[in-house]
């Protein structure tokens, strides 16, 4: 079957879903107007096959079909991997006598496909760290205790009357390859809500390898695995060895120096030794047995207390016998308790054991009692295959930046040394884990490094852009340009002179002027004969836009259309119209505008506001529409310069670090509740002059399980509170008629308090707004809050931001929310939150194309990534195809990092 241009929009997205086994679907935004448009395709081209399977997708996308999504999805791979060429790759395992067979042209580093290269020759790891192994190990007593006398028995603590239900025995000796099905309770945890940051999950590093030895079943050399511990294991996705050699411990306790049992202080964990005086079963419940022993030395005495235990207790805790344990100590009614500690044999000659006498990892994701065996079965992985892990950095450079190796790294990671500083490990500073933090953010810069250069070296549009040109597009505005806007223009004026596509953001804070920026860069497009597309995340803001660039636009005589989802059929119809003829040259719209049916005669410029709001898929399907426009993307969210260089490593980087001049500062209050009465004083001053407010509230309706206020409920009160104003609601909830209602009363003045959620957070632009109240501020980011408050202060009046923060929050609330008070600066406040927050709130990976980091932090490793990203910066340009013989391993790890999202992020 021949090649179909159609179908080409479809191979990225269907390329990164193939990673997963299109396991992956709810993290690709925009793939049904893609699936749409190709189908459109197809029908021109009148292709009856691929009209069927692409009316399958359409189908099973809408969840109208016999088939899953997945199965529908499985069955397009094929026949989108042939049209698109042999180098794509899409649902299929390439081998290596292929890629040796691959022209030099087909694997370029960014194209269609990251570069491919034979698989390098697996060495071992000479000098990776000895691991115990753990079959047959024995407690190493550390400082030997003397004899003991017999010590009295203590009272012992009386056993609870309830606890955990017992689970029935299991066959011993299952493999982890031959995994059971899950439980109703494994299943209905399946299922449960996305994890919250603070629960904790288990999730091998990034850079755990897909392919090669370390990627076979755990199971598959024969290393044996706990049965009660293979469910688990499955269920966190841990089932390769490289899983487990890339579990980072969450953290390390101090387990090298023994304790006497006085020395044990209640509500702290301690390693002692002593003797069983005194063991016996305990009757927990009616058909609910547990365990109880006294562990005894020259010091006194504790209860060790096992809620679970069987017949095998008895031998594992005979009375006589001496004993290491380590645990939590506390106090119980009878006297000191240790429940469910671990124990070690203390016997003479035993070899050095995994659990006592050093410093012992604690993984994540895994209660305390199965620390224990997960520590065992990582030791046993990592003996039988760290001489498997291939190191991707060239000798070189691990040298000249004194970096230990990869295996030597991963093997201190999970034992370290007796004489490691448990605090660096602990904040995973210790330098094991900066060497794997420096691979994540290398292969992360050197992943933008060449996405960046690929863009550049591809034909672009070469727009006219001389003197005159720009005076004319400056021209069009009622001002004059400030400094840093001054300095944008230009930067974005050479970048669309130049034949290569301009990749560029645009970084500014609130109210910095990015629309105007936007607007000059506009018009130099339009006189060189161009279209432009302008896209926003919302109608609101879209509308506004559009309403902006109408004006300024109008004395050129240049027609802008609005491409929205609202309105009826026939105006939908007229605005498509006129963009695909040519006559609106510019087009302002939402996700209208990369849905099918939307076409353009002759796009040239690309803009994108609030980029951060767009999936990668639906940035890059805008640029479709033509051919390799320019592409500007603006952000109002001030990003911390460190952070910037990761997420916008391939884009050329303009900032507004001014404000126009006219624009009042914003006092800014934190209103604890004592204070809150005085609020709604300064509020109603606000009202009587004539200005309007915004009240702003975290929830839409009230609800059972957060405790936090909500804007229904909050607008019922203010309108009881003011009867004589005109108090309206505006929620995301909402139809859009109704929407576009409420805003177009509060811009126009007829509506005097606005109580909203966060959809205002962006763009939404009322000058006789003076006063903002934000409810439960601590429930929002910094960086958000800053953004709100931006909606007032765009006037001549002074404007002020109430912060309430709720009565239950703490006065490390307080503390972060006072931040707002100190400072106006967006990147000041911006640092303090990536402080604070971490850079999640700034990534958000699943929307930018770019790999998600697991061990490095990048409020904690700024310097580090600075250096990552020199270095990745050299490479890239002295081997942009990375095919030196030193490269080839960060050719492989480069293509696992970005699993094919390289070719997804093109357009920001």
């Amino acid at each position: 079957m021949p090649s179909a241009s159609y179908l080409q929009p479809l191979v990225a997205p269907l390329r990164f879903l193939a990673q997963s086994d299109f396991a992956r679907l709810s993290t690709v935004k925009g793939l049904e107007g893609l699936v749409r448009k190709a189908l459109e395709g197809a029908r021109a081209a009148r292709s009856g096959a691929d009209v069927q399977l692409l009316e399958r997708v359409a189908r099973a996308l809408e969840q109208g079909g016999p088939d899953s999504p997945q199965e529908a999805l499985r069955a397009l791979a094929p026949r989108v991997r042939e049209a698109a060429g042999p180098t794509e790759g899409i649902g299929r395992p390439v081998s290596k006598e292929r890629r040796a067979r691959e022209p030099a042209s087909a694997r370029d580093s960014v194209g269609a496909t990251l570069p491919r290269a034979p698989d390098p020759a697996r060495t071992q790891a000479s000098s990776a760290l000895p691991l115990a192994a753990p079959t047959g190990t024995r407690a190493s007593t550390g400082p030997t205790a003397p004899s003991t006398p017999r010590a009295p028995t203590p009272d012992v603590p009386s056993p609870p009357s309830a606890s955990p239900r017992r689970r029935k025995p299991r066959a011993q000796g299952t493999l982890l390859d031959e995994p059971r099905k899950p439980g109703r309770k494994a299943r209905r945890s399946a299922r449960a809500a996305p994890e919250t940051p603070e629960e904790e999950v288990a999730r091998p590093m990034s850079a755990a390898p897909r392919r090669g030895p370390l990627a076979q079943p755990i199971g598959g050399s024969g290393i044996r695995v706990p049965p009660r511990l293979v469910e688990g294991l499955n269920r966190k996705g841990l089932q390769r060895v490289g899983d487990l050699l890339f579990l980072l411990p969450r953290a390390y306790e101090d387990r090298r120096r023994l304790s006497t049992l006085r020395e044990l202080r209640p509500g702290e964990r301690g390693v002692a030794v002593g003797t069983v005086r005194m063991a016996r079963d305990l009757m927990i419940r009616p058909g609910k047995r547990g365990f109880q022993a006294v562990l005894a030395d020259e010091t006194g005495s504790i209860a060790l207390t096992w809620f679970q235990s069987g017949p095998w207790m008895k031998s594992r805790v005979p009375v006589g016998k001496r004993l290491i344990v380590s645990g939590e100590l506390r106090a119980a009614p009878g006297g000191r308790e240790m429940v469910h500690p671990e124990i070690e044999p203390a016997d003479e000659g035993r070899g050095p054991s995994l659990h006592t006498g050093r410093i012992v990892p604690i993984y994540p994701g895994f209660e305390r009692h199965e620390q224990r065996q997960v520590r065992e079965l990582v030791a046993k992985v990592a003996a039988a295959h760290l001489g498997s892990v291939d190191d991707p950095l060239p000798e070189a450079l691990r040298e000249r930046l004194a970096l230990p190796r990869l295996a030597h790294a991963l093997a201190r990671i999970h034992q370290p040394a007796p004489d490691d500083d448990l605090a660096a490990l602990d904040q995973h500073r210790s330098p094991a884990h900066r060497r794997l933090a420096f691979d994540e953010l290398f292969l992360l810069h050197l992943g933008l490094a060449l996405r960046r250069q690929g863009v550049k070296h591809e034909p672009g549009i070469a727009f006219r852009v001389d003197g005159d040109r720009l005076s004319r597009a400056r021209g069009l505005l009622p001002f004059t340009l400030t400094r840093a806007q001054a300095r944008a223009v230009a930067e974005i004026g050479r970048d669309m002179s130049r034949p290569e596509p301009m990749h560029r953001l645009l970084q500014g804070d609130v109210g910095s002027g990015k629309t105007a920026v936007a607007a000059v860069a506009a018009a130099l497009a339009v006189e060189d004969g161009w279209q432009v597309a302008l896209m926003a995340p919302t109608e609101i803001l879209a509308a506004q836009h559009h309403a902006t660039f109408a004006r300024v636009f109008r004395q050129a005589e240049v027609e802008v259309t609005l491409v929205t989802g609202g309105g009826t059929s026939s105006e939908k119809r007229r605005a498509r119209e006129a963009v695909e003829s040519g006559r609106a040259r510019i087009a302002v719209g939402t996700q209208a505008l990369i849905q099918e049916g939307t076409a353009f005669q002759r796009l040239g410029l690309v803009l994108i506001d609030e980029q951060h709001r767009f999936g990668v898929l639906q940035r890059q399907a805008l640029g479709h529409k033509g051919r390799r426009p320019d592409v500007l993307v603006m952000t109002a969210t001030p990003i911390p310069r460190t952070l910037a260089m990761t997420l916008y490593g391939d884009l050329d980087l303009s900032v507004l670090d001014e404000l126009p001049p006219g624009r009042t500062p914003i006092t800014t209050r934190v209103a604890t509740r004592p204070r809150q009465p005085e609020v709604w004083e300064a509020v109603e001053i606000e009202l009587r002059q004539g200005r309007q407010a915004y009240v702003l509230y975290p929830l839409v309706e009230a609800s059972e399980k957060i405790d936090l206020a909500d804007a229904t409920r909050g607008a019922e009160e203010l309108q009881a509170r003011w009867p004589h104003r005109r108090v309206q609601l505006l929620h995301g909830r909402m139809k859009q008629e109704e929407k576009d209602g409420v805003m177009n009363g509060f811009r126009t003045g007829q509506v005097d308090v606005l109580v909203c959620t966060t959809v205002v957070e962006v763009g939404v632009d009322v000058a006789n707004a003076s006063v903002m109240v934000i409810q439960n501020a601590e429930r929002f980011g910094l960086s958000q809050l800053h953004q709100l408050r931006g909606r007032v202060g765009r006037g001549a009046a002074a404007s002020f931001c109430y912060l309430l923060p709720s009565f239950a929050s703490g006065p490390d609330a307080r503390e972060r929310l006072e931040v707002l008070e100190q400072s106006t600066d967006g990147f000041v406040i911006a640092e303090k939150d990536l402080e604070l927050r971490g850079p999640g709130e700034f990534l958000g990976t699943r929307q930018s194309g770019v790999p998600e980091l697991s061990v490095a932090n990048l409020a904690r490793d700024q310097a580090l990534s600075a250096v990552a990203a020199e270095e990745a910066k050299a490479i890239a340009a002295e081997d942009p195809r990375l095919a030196r013989p030193e490269n080839r391993g960060l050719l492989l790890a480069l293509e696992e990092r970005w699993e094919g999202k390289l070719s997804l992020a093109r357009v920001g």
